[in-house]
């Protein structure tokens, strides 16, 4: 059982930063929006709301960290350079407390 204080921090890394997760996932490949949530719960253990992916995908994507294409009928999104530094600058970021935790 975990405690209140472990479930908030949890919510916080999972949920409350999705936008590390897409960005992480559209790094490796172009993904489709309906299937991201499959995709994060494969990877990183956890199932984020599919409303909320579609609203961190509308918010990263104006603030120009990806980009989206349509093939066919479906709407595909890459990360942008501009993305790739944001998740790197992250990726520090979270390497740095965890070396001071």
């Amino acid at each position: 059982m975990s405690s209140k204080p472990i479930k908030r921090l949890n919510r916080l890394l999972t949920s409350g930063n999705l936008w590390l997760y897409i960005l992480s996932l559209t790094e490796k490949s172009t993904v489709y929006a309906y299937e991201l949530d499959s995709e994060i719960e494969a990877k990183f253990s956890f199932k984020p709301n599919k409303i909320m992916n579609y609203v961190v995908l509308y918010k990263l994507e104006n603030e120009g960290l990806i980009t989206s294409k349509f093939k066919e009928r479906r709407k595909y999104y890459t990360i942008t350079n501009d993305g790739k530094k944001a998740l790197d600058s992250a990726r520090a970021h979270f390497k740095f407390l965890s070396e001071k935790l």
